[in-house]
């Protein structure tokens, strides 16, 4: 097989690149090592920055987002024995966000990839990327029982975290920059009417936040110890923990139902550099990972894509590298903005074990400092909403 661009990776990050590469008339191969149907079973990110938003709209993906998904200012923070506050995204920056899931967003790609007959090989084994540093790279893989031979001009490695990409690069080319925090998120997906608004808690029993997915299936989480087991928790459990963590009023107006999904996560900051070597390119989770505090991983991924197609449509439309040489330097920018405000949020809204009280303290001032300063919240709402595309 021969393609411009191979991508590994069936996730958003790999399906929006090559969808937006045929627009621009540029061949690739999308290789996914598991199934469709896996690929729509995994229940992800849901909150799109205003850049993301406008990507999807840009490329002939919007119609069903803008149909079904629900449109946002900001977020609340509330916290124990102090009234709660909105950070005021569209009032301070002018942008809004979008409750829309990520697995409706792979459904719209997948839809998009069958009309367009799109080269997209699900459940591929045994992928190895060959020569990556010279001109000439190459991806082997079985597919069906046979090996195939993928000649290509250049790799875009959209395959997460675990993926083989990252690992195609030498140890000594590479740098990594990770923080573990010592807790995760328990997390339900509930088809119940979620509350009006994204809020984060502050409470002594833990760290909680109230999101939602559409009108009508609301996505809730709760701090949870790292040795917890999601068999302990029913959904009983998690109600009446969760609405431990709030305020009556906010409390008294979640409304509640049977789980549809339930799941507990690590929380982990994860960067490398650089995000290209040789003719492979790195995009989204391979690259770098954040706590969903800040709800940046999908948009991040969205940001690479956007940086790393405009690029590969500058070199194959009139031969210019520029966008390819700089799209390393260019995605971590905006890479590290994000990992920043998602570490400042994760820092500022969970209770740490080993905190002391002077620790707690000054945490519970800068909540002070947040509220009561209009400039810090203007400073939070456009690190929250994420950093415009450089030109």
């Amino acid at each position: 097989m021969k393609t411009q661009v191979a991508i590994i990776g069936g996730g958003p990050a790999g399906l929006l690149l090559s969808h937006i590469l045929h627009r621009h008339g540029v061949d690739s191969v999308v290789l996914e090592k598991n199934s469709r149907a896996h690929v729509l079973s995994r229940i992800r990110a849901g909150v799109l920055e205003q850049t993301t938003v406008d990507v999807l709209r840009q490329n002939g993906l919007g119609t069903r987002m803008d149909r079904q998904g629900h449109a946002h200012d900001g977020m609340k923070i509330v916290w124990a024995g102090r009234e709660s506050f909105f950070i005021d995204v569209k009032k301070h920056v002018n942008k809004r966000f979008m409750a829309y899931g990520q697995t409706s967003i792979q459904e719209d790609l997948f839809d998009a990839a069958d009309r367009r007959n799109a080269k997209v090989l699900s459940e591929v084994e045994d992928v190895q990327l060959v020569d990556v540093a010279t001109d000439h790279p190459c991806v082997t893989f079985r597919h069906n029982g046979e090996s195939v031979h993928l000649d290509c001009d250049y790799i875009a490695g959209c395959d997460g975290f675990h993926g083989v990409s990252r690992k195609a690069i030498p140890a000594n080319v590479l740098r990594v920059f990770e923080k573990e925090y010592p807790f995760g998120w328990l997390g339900i997906l509930s088809e119940t009417p979620p509350l009006p608004d994204i809020i984060y808690a502050n409470h002594p029993r833990g760290f909680a936040l109230a999101s939602m997915r559409s009108p009508t299936l609301s996505r809730y989480y709760v701090q949870a110890p790292l040795d917890t087991k999601i068999e302990d928790w029913s959904d009983d459990r998690f109600w009446s923990e969760l609405k431990a963590r709030y305020p009556k009023e906010l409390a008294d107006a979640i409304v509640t139902g049977p789980s549809i999904e339930k799941s507990i996560a690590p929380l982990r900051s994860f960067v490398c550099e650089p995000m290209r070597h040789g003719q492979l390119f790195l995009a989204g989770d391979a690259a770098h990972i954040v706590p969903p505090t800040g709800a940046k991983g999908l948009n991040l991924a969205v940001s690479d894509v956007f940086y790393l197609s405009r690029a590969l449509a500058a070199f194959y439309s009139h031969g210019s590298t520029t966008l390819l040489d700089g799209y390393s330097e260019m995605a971590l920018r905006r890479v590290w903005s994000s990992v920043r405000t998602s570490w400042y949020l994760t820092n500022l809204l969970h209770r740490f074990p080993q905190a002391s009280d002077f620790d707690q303290r000054t945490q519970e001032f800068e909540l002070d400092y947040l509220k009561s300063s209009h400039h810090a919240q203007a400073a939070l709402a456009e690190q929250y909403a994420g950093l415009a595309f450089e030109q």
